[in-house]
């Protein structure tokens, strides 16, 4: 159900004065008040707003609140690009979430058979990753292994991922650097798709760089019990991911209570960045400041 008051040619959120038809950071006297936890927008999310220009959707950004960002093709982007977000992020004291260490061919490149020609290529993109994350001052990487083998039993294809993220790890590791493994619901192609599964991954590469990353809105689609799983997982969770169910879109559009488990994350005293990994629920100016009081309302557990 959505939950929400829709705003109209104007709006006040968290201090911050919006007028219809011009760009909300132009008009802003004083930065909102920073949400409580670290909510990372991605690009995109605020354009009409704030135009097609990254480090002004930045500001936008941090003008309205938002402490992180989420660039997942960060890798994509000339490395003029990746040195202007990074310069930008730091004067504005935000924090950079994850960005995607591509294994390529939308996943069908798979760690889980083994061979030499993929672990070749993601060990090259995990050194390709350390310089860009220099750049923008990044930690967390995503790292998805793959498609099923089917044609291999199980437990070698775990063996063959271990193995793989022990050579990306080998990289990441001497630079403070983390892959964080993420169990996805997009298919049931997919190897990695629950919580206890990618426990049992990061256990057994046994290193600092690699871990969970736990994306509420695929295991709320997969196995449910969201706070129980994360409970029993939390020792390896790096980075959270927000999504509601159904539709993918922002807290309170959907199933799941955020609002609970904000409040939970903060009792547990998670001081990381939870990337909001979804599209807004309306189009236009209007969808752009409905998201950012969906975000004030779940927020407002102190």
């Amino acid at each position: 159900m959505n939950r929400r008051h829709f705003i109209t040619n104007t709006a006040l959120v968290g201090g911050t004065l919006t007028v219809a038809g011009a760009p909300a950071f132009a008009h802003t006297n004083a930065a909102a008040k920073p949400f409580n936890l670290n909510y990372a927008p991605h690009f995109g999310m605020f354009e009409n707003h704030a135009g097609k220009d990254p480090l002004d959707q930045l500001q936008f950004m941090a003008d309205n609140g938002f402490k992180g960002l989420e660039d997942n093709g960060l890798l994509g982007r000339t490395v003029e690009m990746q040195t202007k977000i990074g310069d930008k992020l730091a004067k504005l004291g935000m924090t950079m979430g994850v960005f995607v260490i591509e294994g390529g061919d939308n996943w069908k490149t798979s760690l889980t058979t083994g061979k030499q020609e993929f672990k070749d290529t993601f060990v090259k993109t995990c050194k390709t990753s350390v310089e860009a994350a220099k750049r923008v001052n990044a930690k967390w990487m995503t790292v998805v292994p793959g498609f099923f083998e089917r044609n291999l039993p199980m437990g070698i294809q775990t063996a063959n991922v271990i193995d793989a993220l022990r050579r990306g790890a080998e990289i990441l590791e001497p630079h403070g650097l983390v892959m964080v493994l993420e169990p996805l619901s997009d298919t049931p192609d997919l190897f990695l798709r629950h919580s206890d599964q990618t426990y049992m991954i990061c256990k057994a590469v046994n290193s600092p760089s690699c871990k969970i990353l736990y994306d509420i809105y695929h295991m709320q689609r997969n196995e449910g019990h969201l706070i129980p799983h994360m409970e029993m997982t939390w020792d390896e969770i790096a980075y959270v991911q927000i999504g509601d169910n159904p539709g993918r879109k922002e807290p309170t559009t959907g199933e799941i209570n955020y609002k609970t488990i904000f409040a939970w994350l903060d009792k547990k005293g998670y001081k990381g960045v939870l990337g909001m990994e979804h599209g807004n629920f309306t189009a236009g100016k209007e969808g752009e400041m409905n998201l950012i009081k969906a975000y004030r309302e779940v927020d407002g557990f102190k």
